[in-house]
C-alpha cells in the first residue's frame, strides 16, 4: 500500500523520495524534532507563544512535548480533538478533494494502520489537557 498520510507538499520538499511508508515517516519526523526542538526550546525562553503540530498520538509522542515545555519551564496545553473515526475519515476525504493533481491522499486503509497506536492523552502524563469535541 502506498503511504501519503503525511507526505503534504512541505515533507515532500524536505524530503524528497524519502516518506514511503510509516518507518520513512517516523525517522524523517525524528530528524525535524531533534532540528527544531533547541529553537522551540529559546523562544520559550524568551516568552514566545509556540505552537506544534506534531504527531502526539502515544504517550511516546506526547513525552518529546513534555520534554521541551518542562527544559523551558513554561506553561502548556495540549488540544486534544475527540472525534470519531468516521467524522475524521470524512474530513480526510473532504481536503483530499482540492488538492493538486497526483497530491497523495490519506486512505482508509492509511487511516486505520495509523489509528490503531492511538492513545488519548491520560492523567497520569501530567498535561494541562484542553478538550475539543467534534
Amino acid at each position: 500500500m502506498p503511504f501519503s498520510l503525511y507526505r503534504t507538499s512541505s515533507w515532500i520538499a524536505l524530503y524528497p523520495g524519502e516518506i514511503t511508508d510509516i518507518p520513512g515517516f517516523v525517522k524523517c519526523s525524528s530528524r525535524l524534532k531533534n532540528a527544531l526542538e533547541p529553537h522551540v526550546c529559546a523562544l520559550l525562553a524568551k516568552g514566545i507563544s509556540v505552537v506544534l503540530d506534531f504527531p502526539g498520538n502515544t504517550k511516546a509522542q506526547r513525552a518529546w512535548f513534555r520534554g521541551i515545555f518542562e527544559r523551558a519551564n513554561v506553561e502548556h496545553e495540549l488540544h486534544f480533538v475527540d472525534a470519531s473515526d468516521s467524522l475524521c475519515k470524512s474530513q480526510l476525504k473532504d481536503r483530499s478533494q482540492n488538492l493538486p493533481p497526483g497530491t497523495p491522499w490519506t486512505t482508509d486503509a492509511e487511516f486505520e494502520a495509523i489509528t490503531v497506536y492511538f492513545q488519548p492523552p491520560s492523567g497520569d502524563e501530567g498535561f494541562n489537557v484542553v478538550r475539543e469535541r467534534a
